[in-house]
């Protein structure tokens, strides 16, 4: 084990696998552990990190809210981009990553740290964001993974070393754990391992923790109004909020309808493939109101150009390049695109669907004296077409003048 490490900052959840790896670090490097905890709305309480971890000897214990920071500065540029990974997922586990590396990496140099550490194993994604989020930062710090070193390979070799090793853990509660492996932030929760890594499985019901289902969602559909600025939600329902409550308020209240449920096999980057459920009802809301109000907002080809570059975009997040120079080039671009997406959607909610019903803007381009089946009174003469069809026929004219066969 290298000597020169002295102190290293965790990525500190406070349940079972962190607490291990407070230990195993103070035992394995002889070095001083600071633990970080981020509040960024999964849910549950992150006050008791701060006593599990002075329990297990740590001096320096940060707990952080970083609920607005994660939402200002993370989900909305992402969600600017109408950012889907594979055409479906909303990417709540990836967004949440780069703002923890990039915590780490300031607790590490306010401490004088000389490396950081997190839980996640060499099979997943996180690692990789994680740690390319702080070498991007920080190109010296050094990383250590327990899981690419250690040789505990299951929930019940890290109880057993909790029991050896007198780590406090509440083990009559941790038998009880939900057998899925979960990760839960403002934008989503996740749902991984246990019958979900049978693909033909249908999730259990009793699974799902923020929305009902739509079967048993209410009769009456539910109407949320959403006023946009430069591309982003300021208020719902004339009420201003701030970018963590606008997330909040869809959650509950898309959570209510059933809306959000999402269950596919993805593509890790590491190469593998993996079956997820996911539960986004609030990002889903804000999604189709977003494209909504860009309907009528964003120039024809500026708005398909956005949508060529959206794949790309939603992987570099999905893969872990957010602080690359890629993504800060799309996401300039993205931005500049963002200032004329100002106004209203109103969407409609009904057992696990969301409708977008009405959308309108002082910077609409949408033109009813020219779109009108009624009498424009001049506005559009439709001779022209004839010309423009014409011209955009005439490579095809002449291909199937020269023999070559364009259709069957």
């Amino acid at each position: 084990m290298p000597a020169s490490i002295k102190k290293v900052v965790l990525a500190y959840s406070g349940g079972l696998d962190t607490s291990v790896i407070v230990k195993w670090l103070q035992e394995n490097y002889g070095c001083e552990v600071v633990t970080f905890t981020a509040d960024i709305g999964q849910g549950e309480e992150v006050a008791p990190a701060r006593a599990k971890a002075e329990a297990l000897g740590v001096k320096e214990v940060y707990i952080d809210d970083l609920r607005e920071e994660f939402v200002r500065d993370f989900v909305f540029p992402m969600f600017r981009a109408n950012a889907i990974y594979e055409g479906e997922y909303l990417l709540g586990t990836s967004i949440a990553r780069p703002l923890i590396a990039k915590r780490l990496v300031e607790i590490a140099n306010e401490t004088g740290a000389d490396a950081i550490s997190h839980g996640a194993t060499g099979k997943g994604n996180d690692q990789v964001r994680f740690e390319l989020g702080a070498y991007a930062l920080k190109p010296g710090i050094k990383v250590i993974a327990p899981w690419r070193e250690w040789e505990l390979s299951s929930r019940e070799t890290l109880m057993a070393y909790c029991e050896q090793h007198n780590i406090p853990v509440d083990f009559a509660k941790a038998k009880k754990k939900s057998p899925y492996s979960m990760d839960a932030n403002l934008l989503h929760i996740s749902y991984e391992g246990d019958i979900l890594e049978d693909p033909w499985a249908e999730a259990e019901e009793d699974m799902w923790r923020w929305t009902v289902a739509p079967e048993s969602a209410p009769d009456t559909p539910e109407y949320i109004e959403l006023s946009f600025a430069n591309g982003d939600v300021v208020a719902i329902d004339g009420a201003s909020m701030s970018p963590a409550n606008v997330l909040e308020t869809l959650n509950k209240r898309g959570g209510a309808h059933g809306v959000g449920r999402l269950d596919i096999v993805e593509n890790r980057y590491v190469g593998m493939k993996s079956r997820g459920c996911y539960e986004t009802p609030g990002g889903t809301i804000l999604m189709k109101a977003h494209r909504a109000i860009e309907s009528i907002t964003l120039d024809r080809d500026a708005a398909h150009l956005k949508d060529s570059l959206m794949p790309k975009y939603a992987e570099l997040v999905y893969n872990g390049y957010w602080w690359s120079p890629e993504r800060l080039m799309l996401q300039a671009a993205i931005d500049e695109s963002q200032k004329t997406v100002n106004g209203d959607v109103r969407v409609k909610l009904y057992k696990g669907s969301v409708s977008v019903v009405g959308r309108r803007s002082e910077d609409s381009l949408f033109d009813e004296k020219i779109a009108t089946f009624e009498d424009d009174a001049g506005a559009y003469d439709q001779k022209d077409a004839e010309g423009f069809i014409k011209l955009n026929a005439l490579r095809l004219r002449i291909a199937s003048q020269k023999g070559r066969k364009l259709g069957d």
